[in-house]
């Protein structure tokens, strides 16, 4: 029994040993290579600036490539973008101002004004509008002026359409250049077919007084000579007997 103990007692002394003595040359050898990869990667990895100046070469190299290929028919300028516009301001008409200047109004009554400084405020008032006016004036003037004057043409002689003739025997001549001239017309009833005779008065201008009592006329229209002429004496085709 003594032997078996001293076997199982010296049976685990000797691997821890070995243990023992092979952890620390394990672990140097393994520092030693730790080391050595370190030393390796410090030599193959390149320093900063060089790997600054590349990083920078592959950017450029990619926005070069990013950029679109140059048209040859664009110019080689391009213009920049033109401002846009500014708005054009609303012209308000006079009474949607007044409307808006109501509207502002907070409904309290003024004070109340004797009739002189009531007359001197409208006088007032007219004293600016007329001073906006004058000043609308001018400038509508200057605008005009400043206007190149377009020449106008020549009006056309206006073709006039054929004028109305009449013939009838005079039948008064006392007023001064008119003479009274009756109208004969004969013509069938529209259901009878009998002739039926009519007459109408006129009066003409007779400038030289030349035709008198049953002499046979002839007149033609004209434009108004007086309230009741609208006839003018052309000829006087034969005198009274």
């Amino acid at each position: 029994m003594a032997e078996n103990e001293e076997d199982v007692n010296e049976t685990p002394e000797e691997p821890v040993a070995e243990q023992a003595e092979a952890t620390p040359s394990e672990d140097a050898a393994q520092a030693a290579g730790e080391e050595a990869r370190t030393e390796e990667v410090a030599a193959e990895a390149p320093e900063p600036q060089e790997a600054e100046a590349e990083e920078a070469e592959l950017e450029g190299a990619d926005a070069v490539a990013d950029e679109p290929a140059p048209v040859a028919d664009e110019p080689a300028a391009v213009a920049a973008p033109a401002p846009p516009a500014p708005e054009p301001e609303v012209q308000v008409p006079p009474k949607e101002r007044r409307k808006a200047a109501r509207s502002q109004h907070s409904g309290e009554a003024r004070p109340q004004r004797s009739i002189e400084e009531r007359a001197q405020e409208r006088a007032e008032q007219r004293a600016v509008k007329a001073r906006h006016r004058r000043a609308y004036r001018l400038k509508q003037r200057e605008r005009r002026a400043a206007q190149p004057r377009a020449e106008v043409p020549a009006p056309e002689p206006r073709e006039t359409g054929r004028l109305k003739t009449r013939q009838g025997t005079v039948v008064s001549d006392r007023a001064d250049k008119t003479i009274t001239v009756r109208i004969d017309s004969a013509r069938p009833h529209r259901m009878y077919q009998k002739i039926v005779r009519s007459s109408s008065t006129l009066h003409a201008h007779d400038e030289t007084n030349e035709a008198h009592i049953g002499d046979t006329v002839r007149v033609v229209e004209s434009r108004p000579l007086s309230r009741t002429k609208r006839w003018r004496l052309v000829d006087v085709l034969e005198r009274a007997r």
